[in-house]
C-alpha cells in the first residue's frame, strides 16, 4: 500500500508531505485547488515522462518521493532480475534538475524508468477520469475477462509465443525476399563461376602461359642456340670438354705434391663433370623444342581467355580472379543455404503456430466459461448503483486467424434501460453510466488482480448524490481488502472515508501555492457541510454532514 507521498517544487506545490493511514482515503477541495496534482506527481514517481515545466521554482530541483509497503506482494524476483535488493518497504524517488534532467531511484539506488513502470503495475492502479475510454478498448475488456477466467498467465504465455511467431514470420519474409533476389542473379553468377572454373586458374598460371607462348613462337632460334651451345661444350674434334680434360690431366699429375694442387685438380674435375652434364641437358632441351603451331594456338587461346577475364573483372592477376571465383562460389552456396534456412524456418513456424493455436483454444475455453459469472456480478453491482434495469452482455466471437488476443474478439454490450437494445458501450452509455460501469468492472478486477492500492480520480462524475453514496459504499467495501484513495466532489462519497485530505490554494507573496492537510472530525463536518450547501454551511447542512459522517 501507499504509505507516504512527498512532493517538493512541483506545479503549484512548494512542499507537501502526505500520509495515507486508512484503507479508504478521500481527497476533496475546490475545483482548481490542485487535487489532481498529487496524482501527476505520483505518476512521475512511478516512471511517467517528466519535463522542465513541472518545476514551480526554476532555480530548485523537483523531488517526488513515494513510499510503499509491499506486504505479501512477491516482488523479490522482479527486483533481483533488475539487480536490486529486496525490501518490504520500497521508496520510489524521482528528481528533475533545473536543467530538466531526470533521475530515478529505488531505495536510494539509481534505477531505470522501465523498472519503475514494471513495479507500478504491481503496486498501484490509478483510475483517472479519461479511463472510461478504456471500456471500449479490446485490451482492457480482455484483461477483465482473463482476470475472472484465471487465464492471465496463459494469456501471457500465448502473447510470448505469438510474438515469437511474428518474429519468425518476418524472418521468413526476409529470407524469401533474399531468395527471390538471389534466384534472379543465380544464372548470371553460375555462368561467371563456370567461366572461371573452365579457365583452370592457378597461382602463376599467367606467367607460365606467357613463357610457353614465347618459347613456341621462338622455337627455331631457341633450338639452334641450344644445339650450338651443346656442340661448343661437347661437339666436334675441338670442344670445351677436350680442352678442360687436358687441364684436368695436367693438374692431376702434380696433385700428389701438395694439398693446394690437389684442390685445383678437384675443382677443375668438378667443372668438367658439370659441363658434361650441362651438355647432355642442352641436347635434351633442344630435342624437346618444337615449333608446334597447334600447341601455340592452344596456349595463346588460354592466354587470351585469361587476359579477357582479368579485364572483365577489373583485376591485375590470377590471384584476383581466384578471389572473385571464391566470392561467387560463396554466393552460390548461400543460395542453397537460403533454401535450407527457409525450410527450417517454415518448420519452426508450423510448430509454433500449433502451440499458439493450442494456447489460444485454451484461452477461448476459459474465457467462455467465465462470461456468465462476469455478467452476473456486473449486473449485481450496477443494480446496487441504481441501475436495476441495466443489461450487460459479453460477446466472444471466434476469429479465423490468430491475433494478439488469441482466437477471440470480445465486445462489451450494454443497455441502461429496461427493454433497451444491447449495443457497444460508446453508442449507448452516458458519462454517468460509464462511470458506474467502470467502477463495477474495476471493483471486480481489483479483487481478482489483488492490487494493494487503487486510486479513483472523480469516479463519481456525472452521478447523483444517491448514486454517489452507493459508489462510496462500494469503495468502502473495497477498502476492506485493499487500499483505496478517492478524489471526489460529492459529500456522500467524502463521508465514507476513514481518512480525509483537504486540498486548498493560498496566495503567498507573489504566487499561488497549493496545500493539503488531513482533517480532524470537526474540520470534516465543516468540509462536508460546505459540499452540501453553497457559501457558508447552514445549520441544517452541518447536521446533515454529521449524519453522513456518523458523528
Amino acid at each position: 500500500m501507499l504509505n507516504r507521498l512527498h512532493i517538493s517544487n512541483f506545479a503549484l506545490i512548494n512542499e507537501m508531505d502526505v500520509t495515507f493511514p486508512g484503507r479508504l482515503s478521500v481527497i476533496t477541495g475546490e475545483t482548481g485547488a490542485g487535487k489532481s496534482i498529487f496524482l501527476e506527481a505520483l505518476g512521475l514517481a512511478l516512471g511517467k515522462r517528466a519535463d522542465l515545466s513541472a518545476l514551480q521554482n526554476k532555480t530548485k530541483k523537483c523531488i517526488i518521493e513515494a513510499e510503499f509497503e509491499t506486504g505479501d506482494l512477491d516482488l523479490r524476483l522482479l527486483l533481483e532480475e533488475n539487480d536490486m535488493d529486496y525490501d518490504s518497504t520500497l521508496v520510489l524517488r524521482r528528481e528533475i534538475s533545473v536543467e530538466g534532467k531526470s533521475r530515478s531511484f529505488l531505495n536510494d539506488s539509481v534505477v531505470g524508468l522501465h523498472v519503475l513502470k514494471l513495479l507500478s503495475e504491481k503496486l498501484i492502479d490509478i483510475h483517472s477520469q479519461h479511463q472510461t475510454l478504456l471500456l471500449n478498448q479490446t485490451n482492457f475488456q480482455l484483461e477483465i475477462l482473463d482476470a475472472f477466467a484465471g487465464s492471465i498467465d496463459t494469456f501471457k504465455q500465448y502473447k510470448l509465443e505469438f510474438s515469437k511467431l511474428n518474429i519468425l514470420k518476418n524472418k521468413l519474409s526476409s529470407l524469401q525476399q533474399q531468395e527471390s533476389q538471389a534466384r534472379k542473379e543465380l544464372d548470371y553468377f553460375q555462368f561467371l563461376f563456370n567461366e572461371l572454373e573452365e579457365a583452370d586458374l592457378k597461382l602463376g598460371i599467367l606467367k607460365k602461359l606467357e613463357e610457353e607462348s614465347s618459347t613456341l613462337e621462338n622455337a627455331e632460334v631457341i633450338k639452334n642456340n641450344l644445339m650450338n651451345a651443346a656442340n661448343t661444350i661437347n661437339g666436334g674434334d675441338i670442344n670445351l670438354l677436350i680442352s678442360l680434360n687436358q687441364v684436368k690431366q695436367t693438374l692431376q699429375a702434380i696433385s700428389k705434391y701438395g694439398r693446394d694442387y690437389l684442390q685445383y685438380f678437384e675443382r677443375v674435375n668438378s667443372v668438367y663433370i658439370e659441363l658434361k652434364e650441362l651438355a647432355v641437358e642442352l641436347e635434351d632441351a633442344e630435342a624437346h623444342v618444337s615449333g608446334d603451331s597447334a600447341k601455340l594456338g592452344e596456349v595463346n587461346t588460354k592466354l587470351d581467355r585469361l587476359n579477357s577475364l582479368l579485364k572483365k573483372h577489373n583485376v591485375g592477376n590470377e590471384e584476383g580472379l581466384l578471389k572473385i571465383k571464391s566470392d561467387i562460389e560463396e554466393k552460390l552456396l548461400k543460395f542453397g543455404s537460403l533454401e535450407d534456412e527457409i525450410e527450417k524456418t517454415n518448420k519452426q513456424i508450423e510448430k509454433l503456430a500449433a502451440d499458439c493455436h493450442k494456447h489460444a483454444e485454451q484461452l477461448s475455453e476459459l474465457r467462455l466459461k467465465s462470461i456468465k459469472s462476469v455478467e452476473t456480478q456486473v449486473k449485481e453491482l450496477l443494480s446496487g448503483l441504481s441501475m436495476e434495469n441495466a443489461s450487460f452482455k459479453i460477446e466472444l466471437n471466434q476469429l479465423f486467424e490468430l491475433s494478439v488476443s488469441g482466437l477471440d474478439q470480445v465486445k462489451f454490450m450494454f443497455s441502461a434501460n429496461k427493454g433497451g437494445i444491447l449495443n457497444e458501450l460508446h453508442k449507448v452509455a452516458s458519462g454517468g453510466e460509464l462511470s458506474r460501469l467502470m467502477l463495477s468492472l474495476k471493483a471486480l478486477l481489483a479483487s481478482k488482480k489483488q492490487l494493494p492500492t487503487i486510486i479513483f480520480d472523480e469516479i463519481d462524475t456525472g452521478v447523483s448524490g444517491d448514486v454517489a453514496d452507493k459508489i462510496g459504499t462500494i469503495l468502502l467495501n473495497m477498502g476492506k481488502s485493499m487500499q483505496v484513495i478517492a478524489i471526489t466532489h460529492l459529500p456522500q462519497m467524502a463521508s465514507k472515508g476513514d481518512h480525509h485530505l483537504f486540498v486548498y490554494k493560498k496566495d503567498d507573496s507573489d504566487k499561488t501555492v497549493s496545500y493539503i492537510k488531513q482533517l480532524n472530525n470537526e474540520e470534516r463536518i465543516t468540509e462536508v457541510a460546505k459540499m452540501l450547501s453553497t457559501g457558508n454551511p447552514t445549520q441544517s447542512a452541518l447536521v446533515n454532514a454529521k449524519e453522513l459522517l456518523n458523528l
